[in-house]
């Protein structure tokens, strides 16, 4: 019996389109090309994933539309069969006998992208103990930062983006639904989580292993994740806490979070949960983290600024004199990255267009009573939010036995 697998990831077709957009821009600007670092940029544009190291790596463009990968002679073999571009161009290894940044040089200069063109960046980023000359310095020309467009290029999701996101969706879903069912008093987060992920991640390569690619960003595990992040007990009022294989204890205030990476793009579940019956003041608390992310829900829509869902956030704060408890801005936008702008703070005026894809995840931290954050992943659509993240939000269902 033969079985047939509908793809799921970005169409060659969609990344020329990528290409397309971003070369109208350098020939508006009278560029002669334009060269980026970013592994997500060169991802986006050319579908090209790979592990930033020391070794600088550039997708070039040029004016004409030919693309060119610039790789050290490790990654050559992988960017012929895997990357959308017209040519592999390589240097021996970093830092080598003639620096990878004036090897660059040299081969934009061959290829005309000259005098002045565009990039993510002025030279590669010094990660990992790289150290070299700047971009502009080496070729002697004048780069002009393309980061705004290509930022905002990103921000507006196709359909086929808002698919993959769903797809993870769907199992970050069952990696909670697991992370819940395994967590009692007695046992690790470590040990929890780790079971939690991996029957997850078993379960999703059952589903559609011939067809998956994680292809995750630094930091980020393939597969199917769920986890406390060292937010547990006490330390669950503190938003970004570090996991540190703390035990379950009853009583025990907790906050979550889950996700997946599907051909790279990435949701956000968060829950807050309890081990035993939450005090009054905590059920109080949690009465409004609810209110205050159904607040949010409601302001986000088209044409509306991304300061504006803030500030209306921010007014149910002070109605409710919740300030004392106050940590963050709303949310962020999400994709190839955790963390993508633009961003639902009072600071960012960026319209809010349909397609874009935000975590919705205003908080509550008090140290007497713990935290209190719910994250949803939502897209803009024509008349409000499409919620994508379905996993319950009510407190019956998220109290576990102590």
């Amino acid at each position: 019996m033969t079985v047939t697998y509908t793809q799921i990831r970005i169409s060659d077709a969609e990344h020329r389109a990528r290409c397309d957009k971003l070369l109208d821009h350098i020939r508006e600007r009278n560029l002669t090309g334009v060269v980026l670092f970013d592994s997500d940029y060169v991802k986006y544009y050319c579908g090209f994933a790979f592990i930033p190291t020391e070794r600088p790596i550039a997708f070039i463009m040029r004016a004409d539309g030919e693309r060119t990968l610039f790789v050290p002679r490790l990654e050559v073999e992988h960017a012929r069969a895997n990357a959308l571009i017209d040519r592999v161009a390589h240097y021996d290894e970093y830092p080598g006998k003639i620096h990878p940044m004036h090897a660059l040089a040299a081969g934009l200069a061959e290829s005309g992208v000259v005098g002045e063109f565009a990039a993510d960046n002025d030279g590669y980023p010094w990660i990992l103990g790289y150290r070299g000359p700047l971009l502009s310095e080496a070729t002697n020309a004048r780069v002009c930062l393309a980061r705004g467009f290509i930022e905002s290029q990103m921000a507006v999701k196709s359909e086929a983006e808002i698919a993959l996101i769903r797809e993870s969706v769907r199992w970050a879903n069952l990696a909670h639904m697991l992370l819940q069912r395994y967590t009692v008093p007695g046992a690790s987060e470590t040990e929890v989580s780790q079971r939690a992920s991996n029957e997850a991640t078993r379960a999703m390569l059952d589903s559609i292993g011939p067809i998956y690619r994680a292809q995750p960003q630094m930091g980020v595990d393939g597969g199917a994740f769920a986890g406390y992040r060292g937010q547990i007990g006490r330390n669950s009022a503190i938003p970004h806490a570090l996991a540190n294989n703390i035990t379950f204890q009853a009583g025990d205030a907790l906050v979550t979070g889950a996700s997946a990476a599907v051909w790279g793009y990435l949701s956000e579940l968060e829950r807050t949960m309890f081990i035993g019956a939450p005090s009054e003041g905590q059920c109080r608390m949690f009465d409004h983290m609810l209110a205050l992310q159904d607040t949010a829900m409601a302001a986000i829509r088209p044409g509306v600024r991304c300061a504006d869902v803030d500030n209306a956030v921010r007014e149910y704060y002070a109605k409710n004199d919740l300030w004392p408890f106050w940590r963050h801005h709303v949310g962020h936008c999400i994709g190839l990255r955790y963390h993508e702008g633009p961003f639902l703070d009072l600071g960012d005026e960026t319209t809010i267009q349909p397609g874009m894809v935000f975590t919705v995840e205003p908080g509550l931290y008090s140290p007497e009573l713990g935290g209190f954050r719910h994250s949803d992943t939502v897209v803009v659509r024509d008349d409000g939010v499409e919620m994508l993240t379905y996993y319950p939000r009510d407190l019956e269902s998220l109290t576990l036995s102590a």
